[in-house]
């Protein structure tokens, strides 16, 4: 497709940007017009990522240097992911949008590495946050990631799509607009081959699902933080950090695309619940990070089941949990807070 060149589906809308990236808008009603072509002169886009392997942990490492060159905390009216208007020019070429999802200018995968890497922003206001997000906008989000997460896992060179969330600069977000990220991974990565490998030992061992076991057990339990009939919002008995929270289906399912829209739109529901919940831990913004962890794209599927992950590492007003020898030498963590306490907190909320 020839830069500019625009496919519509009824509220899903492709364009390719100046340097050849695909941006695709996801509004949530039809009738928006995405023909606004990228006005900027860019290089061609060229990924450089490297991927390279750890014997001594059997783990992949991914390398890419270009990204010491990203943008980092720009000044005021100069954000990257704002819409183009009164003479900015930004990633999105639309002065207003709903949701869009376009290839990362600066890739973590992609070229040698393979795989793909995007950004997905969830408004275009830029003082906004996914806690704040209207119904309506929440269904688009929850679309957009069923749609990434289907397509990019029909590509040869993908294995994995994990969808996430850094927020605040306390853990190292370095643009403040609300979005978030998703990594099309060549290979299933260290912590959900993880997760696959022990719930099928539980599967061998047991019959049934580990997931659907864990959920079911901490439905009675005193660590849940919010539910809905199909979802359960609970703290985790061995918690890692200050506040974490899992929010999972009470029924097995592998993935977003899994999910039917009023499934889909419930679950986005609740999680939003639960960062409003963060949100009102401290009397500013909490810094947290966010992942869903599915299925791979083609192996393991009867293995896992969709979950969200959500956690901070405020454990203090003013103070944050710093991964040190322990945790990132030794892999042993340590948590400051009873995690029933964190629990009792976040539901009082």
């Amino acid at each position: 497709m020839s830069a500019h060149a625009v496919t519509v589906s009824t509220a899903r809308t492709s364009v390719r940007l100046a340097d050849g990236r695909e941006l695709i808008y996801f509004d949530d009603a039809p009738g928006q017009d995405r023909s606004v072509p990228d006005l900027r002169e860019l290089p061609a886009y060229a990924p450089a990522a490297e991927l390279t392997y750890d014997v001594l942990h059997d783990e992949e490492v991914l390398v890419a240097a270009h990204r010491q060159n990203r943008t980092y905390q720009p000044a005021p009216g100069e954000c990257p992911l704002c819409g183009s208007h009164s003479g900015h020019l930004s990633e999105i070429p639309a002065a207003d949008y709903h949701v869009v999802s376009f290839e990362n200018r600066f890739p973590s995968l992609g070229g040698p590495a393979g795989g793909r890497c995007e950004v997905l922003c969830f408004t275009s206001h830029h003082d906004g946050s996914f806690a704040t997000l209207p119904p309506e906008r929440l269904a688009t989000v929850g679309r957009a990631w069923a749609d990434r997460t289907a397509e990019l896992g029909r590509r040869p060179d993908v294995e994995y799509v994990f969808l996430f969330e850094n927020r605040g600069a306390a853990i190292g977000a370095t643009l403040p607009h609300p979005h978030g990220q998703i990594y099309a991974f060549p290979y299933v990565p260290p912590t959900p081959r993880r997760m696959l490998a022990a719930a099928e030992r539980f599967r061998e061992a047991h019959g049934r699902c580990l997931m659907c076991d864990v959920v079911a057990r901490e439905a009675a339990g005193p660590r849940v933080v919010a539910e809905t009939d199909g979802f359960l919002a609970y703290v985790p008995e061995a918690a890692r950090w200050p506040y974490e929270v899992y929010v999972a289906p009470r029924f097995c399912v592998p993935d977003l695309p899994a999910l039917d829209a009023a499934q889909r739109d419930e679950l986005m529901r609740l999680y939003a619940d639960v960062l409003r919940r963060f949100d009102a831990l401290y009397e500013h913004p909490t810094p947290y990070m966010a992942c869903w962890y599915q299925a791979p794209a083609r192996t393991k599927r009867d293995a896992a089941h969709l979950c969200a992950r959500i956690y901070t590492p405020q454990r203090t007003a003013d103070k944050l949990k710093f991964l040190a020898t322990s945790e990132t030498g030794g892999g042993a963590y340590i948590n400051d807070v009873l995690p029933g306490a964190a629990a009792a907190r976040l539901r009082a909320i």
